[in-house]
C-alpha cells in the first residue's frame, strides 16, 4: 500500500498526487511555506491526509523558526497552514492540537519544543492509521457480500496516512472474506476517482470499473450497486456532510433507488459546533480545473465557470456514518455527540 506522507531528516515527503496515475513522483517540502502549497496545489489532498501534513508543516516550521521571536513566528506558521483550504475540518483539528501542546511547552527550552511537536506530528499521522484500520472494522459488516460498491472521489490511503476511510471499509470487508468489487465515479473536475481511487485499489488487485459521474443512476436503476461508501470532509451536528462535489447527486440517487449511502469518517471530521451543513463554508477552486484537462482547453475562452469544490449532503440522505468509534444512525444530534464524547 503506498505511503501518502512521511517524515523524514530531509523534511515532509509526500507522494504528488497530481502525477498520478502516469508516474509515481515524490516531493520533499523542506519548509511550512513549501507544506501549505503542498496542500492548496494538490500534491496532498483528503481531509486526514491533510491534517497529517498541517501538523507536519507546524513541526517544521518551528524547526526553523527564530528561537528568540518563536511565539511570534508558531502564530504565523499556523496561520498560513490554516488558510489552505477551508472545508475540511481535519485541518484545523490537527492544527489546533498542535497550538495546545505548545501552549502546555511554554518556558522550555526550544530543542525540547522541537522535538515535542515532531513527536507529535508523527504520532497524529499513527493514529491515523489506526483510526482508519478501526473504522474498516466497523465498516465492514455493514457490505453486503457479493455486491458491488459505489464510491466518489478518493477517500483511500491516498486521502490519509494510509489505509483509507471510505476504501478502508472496502478494504476491510475484502479482508474478511466477502467477495466484492468497486465502481469508481471519475469525480470530474479533479478526476480523484480516475486517477487515485482506479488506481489504488488496482494496486491492491481489488475488482474495480471506472465511470463517469453521470453514470451512477444508470447502474442504481438497474440493481447494480448494492450500497455507496465515500468519505467525508466535514460533518456538522445534524448529521449533514460536505464531502467532494457530486456526492449530493449520488445520495438522491441512491435513496430514489433504495441503495445504502454510507459516510466513513473520523472523529476528528465532526463539527458538532455547527448545527447543520448549511454553515459548513465550502473552496472555490480555479476555473481552469473545469475549463482544462491536463492544461488541454476542452471550453470556450472566456466562458464563465463556477467550481465549487465540495457540496453538502442533508443527513436524511445518509444511511449510516462510520467512524472509529462506532456506526453513527439517525438521529444523528445524539448519536454523533455519544461518539464524539469517546
Amino acid at each position: 500500500m503506498v505511503e501518502t506522507i512521511q517524515w523524514t531528516a530531509d523534511g515532509v515527503v509526500m507522494i504528488d498526487q497530481t502525477k498520478l496515475p502516469r508516474e509515481i513522483v515524490y516531493v520533499t517540502c523542506k519548509t511550512y511555506e513549501e507544506v501549505a502549497d503542498a496542500i492548496v496545489t494538490m500534491v496532498i489532498r483528503g481531509a486526514p491526509a491533510i491534517g497529517v501534513a498541517a501538523a507536519m508543516g507546524v513541526a517544521i516550521g518551528v524547526l526553523k523558526a527564530d528561537p528568540a521571536n518563536l511565539d511570534a513566528e508558531f502564530e504565523r506558521i499556523c496561520t498560513m497552514l490554516a488558510r489552505t483550504r477551508p472545508t475540511a475540518v481535519n485541518l484545523f483539528w490537527a492544527i489546533d492540537r498542535m497550538k495546545a501542546l505548545y501552549a502546555t511547552l511554554r518556558g522550555r527550552q526550544v530543542e525540547e519544543i522541537r522535538a515535542a511537536l515532531v513527536r507529535e506530528a508523527e504520532e497524529i499521522k499513527v493514529e491515523d492509521i489506526a483510526i482508519n484500520r478501526a473504522m474498516g472494522s466497523h465498516g465492514a459488516p455493514l457490505i453486503p457480500d457479493g455486491r458491488t460498491v459505489l464510491t466518489h472521489c478518493n477517500a483511500g490511503a491516498l486521502a490519509t496516512a494510509g489505509f483509507g476511510t471510505a476504501l478502508g471499509v472496502i478494504r476491510a470487508a475484502i479482508d474478511s472474506g466477502k467477495k466484492i468489487d468497486v465502481f469508481a465515479d471519475e469525480t470530474r473536475p479533479f478526476l480523484q476517482g480516475a486517477r487515485l481511487t482506479a488506481w489504488e485499489l488496482q494496486q491492491d488487485g481489488i475488482p474495480t470499473t471506472l465511470i463517469t459521474d453521470n453514470m451512477a443512476g444508470y447502474f442504481m436503476r438497474q440493481g447494480r450497486i448494492g450500497c455507496v461508501v465515500v468519505g467525508a470532509d466535514r460533518i456538522a451536528a445534524n448529521g449533514d456532510v460536505a464531502n467532494k462535489v457530486g456526492t449530493y447527486s449520488v445520495a438522491v440517487l441512491a435513496k430514489e433507488n433504495g441503495v445504502p449511502f454510507y459516510v466513513a469518517a473520523p472523529v476528528s471530521t465532526l463539527d458538532l459546533t455547527l448545527d447543520t451543513g448549511d454553515r459548513i463554508p465550502i473552496e472555490q477552486r480555479n476555473s481552469r480545473e473545469v475549463t482544462e484537462v491536463f492544461g488541454v482547453p476542452v471550453a470556450p475562452e472566456g466562458i464563465a465557470v463556477q467550481n465549487p469544490a465540495f457540496d453538502v449532503t442533508p443527513s436524511r440522505y445518509v444511511t449510516a456514518i462510520i467512524t472509529e468509534r462506532g456506526v453513527a444512525r439517525a438521529p444523528y444530534e445524539e448519536s454523533l455527540a455519544r461518539l464524539a464524547k469517546g
